[in-house]
């Protein structure tokens, strides 16, 4: 890039921000205009936040933005809030906004997020339904949470079982709530193996909330008022008075693939280890609208997740400033917690493995988070998958009490290296009573597996 050039970002949250900011790092405003055009008001937000926010945990919605509008224009970054992208012309290197004005630019970005999943069932637009995308939604459930009757115990549904599914089903009890989480799937947590996601069903319940397994919602039932009231399953009918929607989230491609960029097998739009489109060298994306790779089977997926989103924002404004860089691919590492309940996960489950075609073992050690004569020693669960063959760790997973799920990050972090279970073993895991007993769970995993492999 040569001369005075102009950068248009679409999106001012994770990837489109992190983009912007580091290209301005880079290039000084002499050398680059860099333009950001957000639909909302707010930017640099904390999605994943926003549960915590309803639950009274986080004091207030600016405490979610890292980065104001007026910080990132202080930064020599143009931002132009309630502007929705309505088109792109590729020949023309022009955005259209839907106000009519225009953006003519040199190298393009597109952030536009994630598309949260909604299905085709009747009342799901309805007043009382609720997703859990953007930091408006949380200000409408924390509205419709102040307005619930206080002559008895409100209720509400809570319809999947995911990361935000989880997360809301907890909040929402803590602010008093008879929370029902009711799922199409036969266990929450999809992303785990079976006999792990038993164990986070099973801490839900004993924590008071109710779970409806195999129970596809076919129908949100409305009041007279037009209000959603409930939902219906094929089992019969579940009372609410405020219905959230945790089902997912896909890729929001459609307008880049409304221009003609290249779209991936997974809905995301199709970018290359340096988050160029492979279609248009003059486009580049990140976040939750891209195709990514996974590292260990080299296959396209989409995850998203706001750690990858500001990496690979990193990335494509560095490629675009002039600097080397490249996406190295994603594990699908996450953490979360329902109640007292830890929840972790990364690499490869058991069926994806499979999938993959590895010949593959996996292995569960129940052991506790403390040395088990320390006050708060909690149970924790570790699963590792390997490859049978080698060792090396394919992935693994985690559910426990309190100060089980960082632990997440020492296997993720042996799982990026190529780790064997051997190596895992004997690797030097800190110690103290208050933090583990002198064998982590990790560790005493990671041995077992290794010795049956030798054995």
């Amino acid at each position: 890039m040569t001369g005075r050039a102009r950068l248009v970002v679409i999106g001012g949250d994770a990837g489109g921000m992190s983009a912007a900011a580091q290209a301005r790092r880079i290039r000084d405003a002499d050398s680059l205009d860099v333009v950001v055009l957000e639909q909302g008001q707010d930017t640099s937000f904390s999605a994943c936040g926003i549960p915590y926010w309803i639950g009274g945990l986080v004091g207030a919605r600016s405490d979610l933005v890292a980065r104001t509008p007026a910080e990132h224009e202080q930064r020599g970054i143009t931002v132009h809030t309630g502007t929705r992208a309505e088109a792109i012309d590729l020949e023309a290197h022009r955005v259209t906004a839907a106000d009519g004005r225009t953006f003519d630019y040199d190298t393009l970005l597109i952030a536009t997020g994630g598309r949260p999943t909604r299905p085709p069932i009747p009342g799901l637009d309805a007043p009382g339904v609720y997703g859990v995308h953007r930091l408006d939604d949380g200000q409408a459930i924390r509205a419709a949470l102040d307005d619930l009757p206080t002559d008895r115990t409100p209720k509400a549904v809570v319809m999947g079982g995911g990361y935000i599914g989880l997360e809301m089903a907890e909040v929402l009890q803590a602010r008093g709530l008879d929370v029902s989480v009711v799922l199409a799937d036969p266990l929450p947590m999809g992303l785990l193996d079976a006999d792990m996601g038993e164990r986070v069903c099973a801490g839900m319940r004993a924590m008071g909330l109710t779970v409806h397994t195999d129970q596809a919602v076919r129908e949100v039932l409305t009041g007279p008022d037009g209000r959603a009231c409930g939902v219906r399953t094929d089992e019969g009918t579940h009372d609410a008075d405020i219905v959230v929607l945790g089902l997912g989230m896909g890729p929001e491609a459609r307008l880049a693939e409304a221009a003609g960029l290249g779209i991936g097998v997974t809905g995301g739009i199709d970018v290359d280890a340096t988050m160029r489109s492979r279609t248009h060298p003059d486009v580049f994306a990140a976040g939750d609208c891209v195709q990514t790779h996974h590292r260990i089977t080299g296959e396209p997926v989409h995850v998203a997740l706001g750690t990858h989103a500001n990496k690979q924002g990193r990335v494509a404004g560095s490629v675009i400033a002039g600097r080397p860089a490249r996406f190295a691919g994603v594990l699908g590492t996450a953490i979360t917690k329902v109640g007292p309940l830890e929840i972790g996960r990364t690499g490869l489950c058991t069926t994806q493995a499979e999938a993959a075609g590895f010949d593959f073992r996996s292995d569960v050690v129940e052991a506790t988070t403390r040395a088990g004569y320390y006050p708060g020693a909690e149970e924790i669960a570790v699963k590792l998958v390997t490859e049978a063959a080698s060792g090396r760790l394919l992935g693994g997973q985690v559910v426990g009490g309190l100060g089980a799920g960082k632990r997440i990050d020492v296997i993720a972090t042996a799982v990026w290296a190529g780790l064997t279970a051997d190596e895992l073993a004997g690797s030097d895991l800190s110690y103290a009573p208050p933090f583990s007993p002198t064998y982590d769970a990790v560790a005493v995993a990671a041995r077992v597996v290794s010795r049956a492999e030798r054995g």
